[in-house]
């Protein structure tokens, strides 16, 4: 998402400013708001090249802030808060126990601006790279209704679930991509190596060749004249797409195309609204109103596609519409849970429906992730045998003729 720079006051009047990450300016003032800051001024903030500088360095050389970093600080402050140990103490302890310099950095940044008055929400506000808006938006909550620990176990159990979605869609991806590149690997060193063996072979005897081979001998001959092309070709595509993923329409359309992939998409497509529904249920819980829910936890879907759709379902929650009426709107809810949102706006209960709906989408996906290999194996196998045939014809087809000549004589 774009970095925007901001300038603001606080509950007591100091002015505050920083950088935040969001969809749109509004977006960001929407996540000030609920940090107790009153923005005065939000725009665009292009990083220098002193910053891009230090930001290429430290992720080469410096130590990374990882999420499993902020799930272990998110359990022990709230391990630290339920045992009656102050803020400022906790957050002493945290930093010299902490593995990682840069979280040492952060927490010591963080107890720094906690000790010259700043309420945590507005210290933690500060390092918008380590700690999301939701997860903002909820210390802030907790800080608001005296609920602190409460919000920190809560966040804990989130970011644990948010987690294991994503190891589950990573090994659902992983094992089909393995075997499409072992495919391409394949089929490079044949066209490298094997055919042009055979080719000197075929040419030797100078006998007309079927179409099949003539294809797969002229496809070798490009490959080994101009493989250092294709390598450079597969490099520059590589990083253009690396680019292009990079702006906002192209994240975009990335996103809306991953969730069409055949068998894959649906995996991840699931498992990104169970993110949603589980934010919005932790939202809800803990007083968030709903339009302020909506704007934070898309921020927090990891799904450009999705986060316009919840963009818009805010949108029209603000214009007066119900909850299920924007759901059914977005397109991207199945009838069964557009039942469940109904039966919880109705009985005032739409935080334990949003779990429901979410748990429902976790079984759901533990369920695909079961029987993907049963799933990818008609098709990996289609795929292998295509190109076997391939080859056979090609490669095996003029030794017969050769062998059936050389009978004859």
């Amino acid at each position: 998402m774009p970095a925007f720079a901001y300038r603001g006051r606080n509950a007591v009047g100091e002015m505050v400013q920083g950088v935040l990450n969001g969809a749109t300016a509004a977006a960001v003032a929407d996540v000030l708001f609920s940090s107790g800051i009153t923005p005065l001024e939000i725009k665009d903030a292009p990083a220098s090249a002193q910053q891009k500088q230090a930001s290429v360095a430290a992720s080469l050389f410096g130590a990374k802030i990882r999420h499993v970093d902020v799930l272990l600080f998110t359990r022990q402050i709230y391990t630290l808060l339920k045992a009656g140990v102050p803020i400022m103490r906790a957050l002493t302890g945290l930093q010299e126990s902490s593995q990682n310099k840069a979280m040492q950095g952060t927490i010591g940044q963080v107890r720094e601006s906690l000790d010259s008055g700043r309420e945590l929400s507005v210290s933690l506000a500060r390092h918008p790279q380590v700690f999301s808006s939701f997860y903002l938006s909820m210390v802030r909550v907790g800080e608001m209704a005296g609920r602190l620990e409460e919000i920190f176990l809560r966040l804990f159990h989130h970011m644990e679930f948010e987690r294991f979605m994503r190891e589950q869609v990573k090994s659902a991806l992983r094992y089909p991509s393995f075997v499409i590149m072992a495919m391409v690997v394949a089929m490079f060193v044949v066209n490298i190596f094997v055919i042009p063996a055979f080719a000197k072979v075929f040419k030797g005897f100078g006998a007309d060749l079927p179409l099949m081979t003539r294809i797969l001998i002229g496809l070798s001959d490009f490959m080994v004249a101009w493989w250092h092309v294709q390598i450079a070709a597969i490099a520059l595509a590589g990083a253009g797409f690396k680019a292009w993923i990079g702006t906002p329409r192209g994240r975009y359309l990335w996103d809306r195309f991953k969730m069409r992939i055949p068998i894959a998409g649906k995996i991840v497509r699931k498992a990104t609204l169970a993110r949603f529904a589980r934010s919005f249920a932790l939202a809800a819980r803990s007083g968030v109103p709903i339009i302020q829910a909506l704007t934070t936890v898309a921020m927090t879907v990891d799904n450009d596609f999705i986060a316009r759709k919840i963009e818009k379902m805010r949108d029209s929650v603000e214009r007066g519409e119900s909850v299920l009426r924007a759901a059914m709107a977005s397109q991207v809810f199945t009838p069964v849970v557009l039942q469940m949102i109904a039966v919880g706006e109705e009985s005032g209960a739409l935080d334990e429906m949003m779990e429901e709906v979410a748990n429902m989408y976790q079984s759901e996906v533990e369920y695909e992730l079961k029987t993907l290999s049963q799933q990818i194996e008609p098709i990996l196998i289609v795929l292998l045998g295509t190109m076997v045939l391939v080859l056979a014809l090609g490669i095996f087809l003029p030794l017969w003729d050769l062998g059936r000549v050389a009978m004859k004589k």
